[in-house]
Formats: C-alpha cells, structure tokens, sequence
C-alpha cells in the first residue's frame, strides 16, 4: 500500500477516483465532506438526507458522482459524535474507507475528514493499511473484479511533511503486523518449525542477532517437556533466540511465544471439525516474531530478547502417551495427563531457558493456549495472568490504548491442587474447572520468580468475521501492537 499526505486544497477537492468523506451525527458534514459537497454542488448533503444514513457509528453511504463528477466514487462513512474525534476513531475511518471502496476499480483513495493533527493523518493512514491486508499468496483463479483495485491512499492533511513524519514508525508496525499475520496464515506443510525458523533467521539484516536450536542442542540443555510434544513428528523441533540490542548496558526484557505449527493434539487427537484451523496454534510466536520486527524496524533504544519454541504436535508411533513423565529444563518433572495440553509443556523449557540465560527484567509470554479462555472471556479479549501487580498494569494500560483488549485473571493459590501429580511434581492439566487459570498455574513452575505475565490469545490471535474494521477474516497479529506500545511507553531509554 501506498501512502501520500498532501496539502489540503478546500477549492479543489479530488475530483477522480474514490473518495471517503467523514459524516458525523446529526447527520453533520467534516469539513472534508463539506467541501466534497460544495465542489458537487450540494450532492454529498442531498445524499446523507435521503435514506436512513445519519452519520451514525458503523454507518456507510455509497454513491456515484454527480452530473459533471461522474469519474468519482464516493463512501460517506459514519462516524457518530464529533466530540468523540480522535485518533483512535481516525484510524478506524480509515480502515472503514478503504473496505467499503476497495474493490471499486479506483486504484486510488483520497480520505477526506475534519481539521486533523499530523497524528491524526497518519492513523487514518495506519488504519487504511491495516485494512488493506490480504493473504492470497495461492490464489491462481481469483477473478479480477474481486481483488481490490486501491493501491494508494492519499490524506489531506495542513501539514503533509508532519504527518509523513508522524508515520514513520506506523509504517514499521504495519509491516510487522503483517509478517505476524502472513507467519500465522501460512498452510501447516509449508510453515513447519524449521520454515518458521528460517523466516526469522532471515531477519537479521534488520539487526537482529537470531540463534536456532535444533533437538540436539535441547536434548544437551535437558529440554525434556518441549521435545516431548515435537516427539511424534517428522519435522524437528527448533528453538528461535531473537535479540535486540538496542539499550546499551540496560538489563532485557522477553518476550516468549509458543510456536505449534500444527496441533493435531497427538495421542489424545482432536475432533476432525476444526482441526484446520490448528495451523494457528503458533499464533503466539508469530506475535513475537512481529514484535521483534517492529523493534528493529524503528530501531528501539530497548535491550528486547524474543525466544520462540516451534514444534508440531503429531501422533505417530514415537508419539508421546498420555501418562508419560518427561523432565523439564528445569529439573521438575511433568506427568503428561492430556497430550492437547502441549503448549504449556514447550513454554515450561522455553521460559525456564530464557530467565536462565538472560536474567530479564520481566518475561511475557503469549500463546493460543486454551479454548476454556474463549468460554471465559468470548473472542474480544485476551487473558492476562502475572505474578507481577506493575507489569500486569502497564500491560492493561498498552492494550487500551492500543485497542487490543486484555482481561487480568486470577492466580489463586488453591487452584494448583488442580494439578498436582500423584507420580510426578506437576501435571500438566487440571481438569474443565478454571482450565486457563491452571494452564496459567502450571507456567508459574517454570518462571523461577522472575516478573512474569501470560497471555493467552486462543481467541484474538485468529477471526472468523471482520467485526475489527483493521483485522481483516484471518490472522490479526494480536500482541504486536500492544507489546511495541508498552516497550515504547515504559522501557526505552
């Protein structure tokens, strides 16, 4: 997507192409819209008092151009209340603008709003991109008329050179996110863990320092628990270390993903219905790999460590059982009750691994852990555990203003009777009762009192429907922004 901020021109609004104009409530015209109408002669006014249109919040209104306009197509989207104007709901016009003219057969978009700030312009930008993504990397007999036609968009802003400088780094998270979301859409047989690693690896010009793993190399570190749930599988199990030394002599901060390229849930296999959409169980470590591109991308002055453990969950005859005792990386042994419970036994040796090595000031993790948090939480928000009452706040405080959406849950210290083990020192389910909670207990093991916060993004990482005007169907990177904004607000020098 192109992205070009010019000069707002009140006499001479774009005259070709596809244009989005801001309607707010009432209806009431933006002063974009305002001057659409004046250089239409009143058309884009006549159209928001006909029909039901009245600038309302999720509203749209598409229409031709007028007699002497006809090379225009117009979407006035609705944005409720003026008073609510901001960035936030720039950004959202944005994303709106672009879905509802995409496919027009304009191969430019002009975006025409109130009076905005530079920051203002670049979200509208950001969203409109955001908007834009697609994965259709396979698609060989897709029909010219369904493929979107706008390739840029262009903003009026007063000041064109701020605004492209306030992009400058919207521009490096947009990227990211989308390497997130191409990582977690990639069919299972192409994206294995040693692909994944690849990808990662091929970072480094970017200034990453990246090491791989490979089983060898865990066998040696003792990594009983994630080399168990790659046990079953063909493809060999991979540790991804990302680092990012951007903060001088300053102690790092980590970021840990689980990174099952494909889950079949091994011995206690899943049911058929659904099993596809497994190839995103590495939707945690494809959020860590996208964060760790927009760190090096905008060059954070950040010491940021990003540890991914890729495996895929197989059942064949070497599989692991149900039943089984492995030992962890960190000398604690784990009774394998249920081998769908594989998550939490490759984040055990990655976590253990990355506070033994680099002694960070706190650890995150993230992963599509458990279906019991979209029972808990529905399939807006993410859940958060820590044992960390500071880091659980500047992480709820990045999900608002980020507009990914976290929910803090409890530890309660009498839940791990859940998943205590008659023959081992842990197993590694707890039952139905609080399963994301116990899931989230039973990674507590593993941080060795180290700051710590989980989140479990089983539902965000992933949607069925476009119900987020800047998440298109499919992956939707989930953690990317948050993480860059909480690194951005709390831990840069």
């Amino acid at each position: 997507m192109r992205i070009e901020f010019v000069q707002i021109d009140r006499e001479n609004p774009p005259g070709a192409g596809a244009v989005a104009a801001a309607v707010f409530e009432g209806p009431t015209l933006s002063a974009g819209a305002g001057d659409l109408d004046k250089a239409t002669h009143g058309a884009v006014d006549h159209a928001t008092r006909a029909g039901r249109f009245n600038g309302g919040k999720g509203q749209s209104q598409e229409l031709l151009g007028p007699r002497g306009r006809e090379n225009i197509r117009v979407a006035l989207i609705g944005m409720g209340a003026a008073g609510d104007w901001n960035e936030e709901a720039a950004e959202t016009f944005g994303a709106r603008a672009y879905a509802a003219l995409k496919t027009c057969g304009s191969t430019a978009l002009a975006l025409l709003m109130p009076e905005v700030s530079a920051e203002e312009a670049a979200r509208a930008a950001f969203g409109a991109t955001l908007a834009s993504y697609r994965f259709d990397r396979y698609r060989t007999t897709e029909k010219p008329d369904k493929k979107p036609s706008v390739q840029t968009v262009v903003v009026s802003v007063d000041d064109p050179a701020a605004a492209k400088a306030a992009h400058a780094d919207l521009a490096c998270l947009a990227e990211a996110i989308f390497f997130s979301r191409d990582l977690v859409s990639e069919p299972a047989n192409i994206l294995h863990p040693e692909e994944f690693a690849r990808r990662v690896k091929a970072l480094e010009p970017m200034g990453l320092e990246v090491e791989i793993l490979g089983e060898a190399e865990m066998k040696k570190l003792g990594m009983g628990s994630l080399l168990g749930v790659g046990q079953g599988s063909r493809r060999e199990s991979q540790l991804a270390v990302i680092q990012w030394k951007g903060g001088g002599d300053a102690q790092p901060i980590a970021f840990v993903g689980k990174g099952v390229t494909f889950d079949t849930g091994g011995i206690s296999i899943k049911p058929a219905d659904g099993m596809e959409d497994m190839k995103f169980d590495m939707g945690g470590a494809g959020a860590v790999a996208g964060l760790m591109h927009v760190i090096a991308g905008r060059k954070a002055k950040a010491n940021v460590v990003g540890i991914l453990g890729l495996v895929e969950n197989m059942p064949d005859g070497d599989a692991q059982r149900p039943g089984d005792v492995v030992t962890s990386m960190s000398g604690q042994t784990i009774e394998v009750i249920n081998t769908d419970a594989e998550g939490r036994l490759v984040l055990a040796d990655a976590l253990w691994y990355c506070q033994d090595r680099f002694k960070p000031q706190f650890m995150v993790d993230l992963a599509t852990l458990t279906g019991a948090i979209i029972i808990s939480l529905g399939n807006d928000y993410g859940g958060l555990f820590s044992n960390n009452d500071a880091l659980a706040e500047n992480l709820l405080a990045a999900s608002k203003a980020e507009s990914e959406p976290l929910w803090r849950l409890p530890l309660p210290p009498a839940y791990e009777k859940q998943i205590e083990s008659a023959i081992a020192d842990v197993k590694n389910t707890g039952g139905r009762p609080a399963g994301s909670i116990t899931a989230a207990l039973f990674l507590q093991h593993f941080v060795n009192g180290t700051p710590w916060a989980h989140l479990d993004i089983a539902a965000t990482a992933w949607r069925k429907s476009g119900t987020i005007p800047t998440s298109p169907e499919g992956a939707t990177g989930f953690g990317v922004r948050l993480l860059n904004r909480m690194i951005k607000d709390r831990y840069e020098s």
